[in-house]
């Protein structure tokens, strides 16, 4: 839907481009206006693991308004109350995490689509239809593909049914989830072991030979020479946090 900038996002895709953004956790709405100016394609709202709230976020793609910036969010979990709220702010995108199975994902897909489509979402319209500018029988249209579901790899049982996830209909992109994968083997945070990098790399596979787009947390050089759809390459405040420390050592060098 042209309010959220779907479109422009698949079509990056589709043209052989990879879009790239970050993942949003601060509550300040000027963290999308910037990030957009700086030529996100996409922002990643964090209500999994961050204090961000429904208001908040609601601010946040308000501020995206005018740009080509497409906002996903992450919820909680594959549950009706965390969703409902969240549709209504009409993200480009709704991440689910924890998927595990083709079970977890059919739910996932149902809570996105309305029950004229097989779904259980609900029926209330506010930005989603941009306030009643878009005509119902346009928006419910859009909604049979909008929002993309985005179903969260990060568990090795959701590896060994990678392919039953990615053949549920209504699934349209994989986010892999590389630190909760790696200890699901074991090996907290240890991308370059065999047996979480084969995994890593099963899952891509696995999406290209089904034709389901794959992204997720690329940050690092373990992603260097690993194709992805689309990428998160940071974290708002982890670059925060990189910038101010290597601005800090070069100005306390300066001192020598």
């Amino acid at each position: 839907m042209k309010r959220n900038n779907l479109e422009k996002f698949l079509e990056k895709i589709a043209s052989g481009h990879t879009p790239r953004g970050i993942v949003v956790t601060s509550t300040d709405p000027a963290i999308s206006e910037l990030a957009a100016d700086c030529g996100c394609d996409f922002l990643w709202y964090d209500m999994e693991h961050s204090p961000l709230g429904i208001v908040e976020v609601a601010h946040h793609i308000a501020a995206l308004r005018g740009s080509d910036c497409a906002p996903f969010i992450r919820v909680g979990g594959i549950l009706p109350h965390l969703t409902k709220a969240v549709l209504d702010l009409a993200p480009a995108g709704v991440i689910f995490p924890m998927v595990n199975s083709a079970a977890d994902a059919r739910a996932a897909v149902d809570l996105c689509r309305y029950p004229i489509y097989g779904g259980s979402r609900g029926g209330a319209l506010r930005s989603n239809n941009c306030y009643g500018s878009v005509p119902l029988d346009e928006f419910l249209e859009c909604s049979r593909r909008d929002p993309l579901v985005i179903v969260q790899i990060e568990h090795r049982e959701a590896v060994e049914h990678i392919d039953e996830i990615l053949n549920v209909p209504g699934v349209g992109s994989v986010c892999i989830g590389p630190f909760d994968l790696s200890f699901s083997y074991g090996k907290p945070g240890k991308l370059d072991d065999p047996e979480v990098a084969g995994a890593i790399d099963r899952i891509r596979a696995r999406c290209a030979a089904l034709n389901v787009s794959c992204g997720g947390f690329c940050a690092g050089e373990f992603w260097a020479e690993r194709h992805m759809s689309w990428r998160a390459v940071g974290e708002d405040t982890s670059l925060l946090v990189g910038a101010l420390r290597a601005r800090l050592a070069a100005e306390k060098a300066s001192e020598r």
